[in-house]
């Protein structure tokens, strides 16, 4: 159950839902700001790869929710689905990904443990590795906005279902209709 009462059924309305249930008005811009982050035109990023960075910084941060919804949306927009998220989450130096997107993976990781580990160095890398400024940008801000993400599900202590098929299912909700269709 959660923390506070959110007044609805978490077992209908899980994790972040529930929350943006309860405050509609703040949904809204948080619903924006994923879609933008996630789904909107980007020149390099596709958005499985986008969501890809947002369930690794999600498991990073041990939110079951998030990590099991942005996975399942990576899963759904990834050629080789949900091995490769699996692998991605285990180990990303040994995943089959290119450089440059392990390298972003890399910054992600350095955001989620504190802004201030992301060096010059990695950036460098990431630049090296291809990436560009936008990538590099992007990745901090999707990292940022799921540590954020992460804190609001677990810090109202959010229910996360167990099976599969709920985060499969909507995550087909979210690849067609988009995020503020919830």
């Amino acid at each position: 159950m959660a923390h506070i009462d959110l007044g609805l059924d978490e077992k209908t309305f899980p994790g972040i839902t529930g929350p943006m249930r309860f405050r509609p008005e703040t949904a809204r811009p948080l619903n924006d700001l994923a879609e933008v982050l996630l789904r909107a035109p980007h020149p390099t990023l596709t958005p499985g790869e986008r969501e890809l960075i947002a369930a690794y910084v999600s498991g990073l941060n041990e939110c079951r929710f998030c990590c099991a919804s942005h996975s399942a949306l990576a899963a759904a927009q990834l050629p080789t689905g949900g091995e490769l998220v699996e692998r991605v989450r285990s180990d990303p130096d040994t995943a089959p990904i290119g450089d440059r997107l392990r390298a972003l993976l890399r910054i992600a990781a350095a955001v989620q443990q504190n802004g201030r580990q992301v060096t010059a160095e990695l950036v460098d890398a990431a630049r090296e590795a291809g990436a560009t400024d936008l990538e590099v940008h992007d990745a901090v801000l999707i990292a940022a906005a799921f540590c954020m993400f992460n804190r609001y599900v677990d810090g109202l202590g959010t229910w996360a279902p167990d099976d599969p098929v709920r985060y499969e299912t909507a995550a087909a909700r979210i690849v067609r209709d988009g995020y503020a269709s919830g």
